[in-house]
């Protein structure tokens, strides 16, 4: 028993080591692999935080792609830009994203997790292709709006072209138009003139030489003494005779002027600057000198005159011919003028 009891002894001191170097050999194994897992995470989270961050990159990328084309037209070029940095910036997402599978391809432990990051970066990665197809897509809707925006301003411009063609046209005309109307009044005045100088010659001829009816230029002057009563307006019956032989010169030179010569005769009526008495008819100088060739006009058309060819104004003392204040000079300056003029 002795010996049994030796030997059971000397059979356990030879396993435990045996065992004990099994054991600490497989305990350095776990510990390598696990120190190899934790390297194999730590650079896993580090490739998987890098490609969060081209995401988020990319994402903000979109964003100001999205807003570049809102602005349609006027952000084309930007659009276009951002577009081809978006496409840079989607090949190297693409290029990391086959590193990432490489990298998952060497830990089997963490192959499903990595595949499945893989598959939503993919995921992601096509929609950012889509939104890039959109982009493109709008690009081309602008290339096309823009294509016809020129081929409206080409037809506008072809229209702006043609009118601005026969306006210079139509100013040619007008400008020929006008100068064959400026010698036609030419004509017309120097016909005027020629029958203004015919009737002043009647008139002379009718009225003879006397100091108080004279001829000044183109009119033909009456005094008013001739004519009218002191501050009075009615024709006295030697102005009435005078007022015949004018109406009859009238008459005759009027049978000459061809009709398309628009004539008449302007029967003026003014005063002298002496204020007229507040009990008379008339308020103002002005008043009475209208009214004076008012009366001139209207014996006139009782005569036979045309009213047509009759106009009447009153000056008052505001057109005087002399700016003495001499008796003589007052004279002068009550006064009928008659002259034969355009309408």
């Amino acid at each position: 028993m002795a010996l049994a009891r030796h030997r059971h002894a000397d059979r356990g001191l030879n396993y435990w080591p045996g065992f004990v170097d099994a054991l600490s050999t497989l305990v350095l194994a776990v510990v390598f692999m696990l120190s190899v897992f934790v390297m194999v995470q730590f650079f896993l989270s580090q490739e998987i935080s890098g490609k969060d961050t081209a995401l988020q990159r990319l994402n903000r990328q979109i964003a100001e792609l999205n807003d570049l084309l809102a602005l349609e037209r006027s952000g084309k070029k930007n659009l276009e830009d951002s577009l081809a940095m978006l496409q840079s910036s989607l090949k190297a997402a693409e290029g990391d994203r086959d590193r990432l599978q490489g990298l998952m391809a060497s830990g089997a432990a963490q192959d499903a997790a990595a595949t499945a990051r893989t598959g939503q970066l993919t995921a992601d990665l096509d929609k950012q292709r889509q939104i890039s197809d959109q982009a493109l897509a709008q690009v081309e809707i602008l290339n096309q709006q823009m294509a016809g925006l020129r081929r409206q301003l080409a037809a506008l411009e072809e229209a702006l072209a043609a009118s601005e063609a026969r306006d210079k046209e139509s100013q040619a005309r007008i400008a020929d138009l006008g100068s064959r109307l400026n010698v036609a009044l030419a004509q017309k005045v120097q016909e005027l003139a020629r029958y203004r100088s015919d009737f002043f010659g009647r008139l002379r001829q009718i009225l003879g030489n006397r100091a108080d009816i004279r001829v000044v230029g183109d009119r033909f002057v009456l005094q008013s003494e001739v004519l009218f009563d002191t501050g009075a307006a009615t024709l006295r019956p030697q102005g009435n005779a005078e007022l015949d032989k004018v109406a009859d010169a009238i008459l005759d030179i009027a049978k000459e002027i061809p009709p398309d010569i628009p004539w008449v005769l302007r029967v003026d009526g003014h005063t002298d600057k002496r204020p007229l008495s507040g009990t008379g008819e008339f308020k103002s100088n002005w008043a009475l000198s209208a009214a004076r060739a008012i009366s001139v006009v209207q014996y006139l058309a009782s005569r036979g005159v045309p009213p047509q060819r009759l106009l009447a104004a009153g000056f008052g003392e505001y057109q005087p011919v002399d700016l003495a204040s001499t008796d003589e000079a007052l004279a002068r300056n009550r006064r009928i003028e008659l002259k034969l003029t355009e309408r």
